[in-house]
């Protein structure tokens, strides 16, 4: 079917908000930090940049490659790193994706840009319960603890509150810095028994810190 400029500008804008919702919906009822507004005008705005590109007069591959640089910058800023892990590297990758699917509309491939869209909800959505059952396997996991002064006894006093638990763990290095003793484990546990850890760790006056 042949499309005038106009009509096939309005379908691609169309498009792109369908499949931004879709995503965005997603995102919001898990409450994220790019919800439902914010994947829909990133799905809009690399639609219309490439719009742009494709309309305008002897244009080339730069302004996708802008839309790329600058949807990086938006990325990196729902990243950030606590002392336990990196929190944002999902929804940085659904930033990225979402542009993909707006510039794959921009570009006319609605089946594709829908095709898409679908593809990254599954892999949110049903992928997570695989991860749900990973997280019930044990994993090896490094135990940083910092002790409130540099007492030998303060150290055997976490290891048998290590030990305690349930879990075994191997002490790996010891440190003392500043007056006060370091020690490094290695566990290997369930999702459950690192958290019981955690909060043994936590209820101890001995330890300044752990991560």
């Amino acid at each position: 079917m042949d499309f005038t400029i106009e009509t096939r500008d309005l379908i691609a804008m169309l498009v792109s908000v369908t499949c931004g919702s879709i995503i965005g919906f997603e995102r919001e009822y898990r409450n994220k930090s790019a919800g439902f507004r914010t994947i829909i005008l990133i799905c809009l705005g690399s639609t219309i940049f490439t719009i742009v590109s494709w309309h305008g007069d002897g244009t080339d591959d730069r302004i996708s490659a802008n839309i790329i640089t600058g949807i990086g910058f938006i990325g990196a800023g729902v990243i950030f790193q606590d002392r336990i892990s990196v929190r944002g590297l999902t929804t940085a990758a659904v930033i990225w994706t979402a542009a993909a699917i707006g510039m794959t509309a921009g570009i006319g491939y609605y089946a594709l840009a829908l095709l898409l869209t679908l593809s990254t909800l599954f892999v949110l959505v049903l992928v997570g319960y695989v991860e749900q059952l990973i997280s019930r396997l044990k994993k090896q996991k490094m135990i940083s603890v910092m002790l409130i002064d540099s007492e030998i006894s303060n150290l055997l006093l976490v290891e048998e509150r290590l030990r305690r638990t349930g879990t075994p763990a191997v002490r790996l290095e010891v440190a003392k810095d500043n007056g006060r003793l370091s020690a490094v484990y290695l566990v290997n546990a369930r999702k459950e028994q690192i958290n019981k850890i955690n909060m043994a760790l936590a209820e101890m006056k001995e330890v300044v810190s752990f991560a």
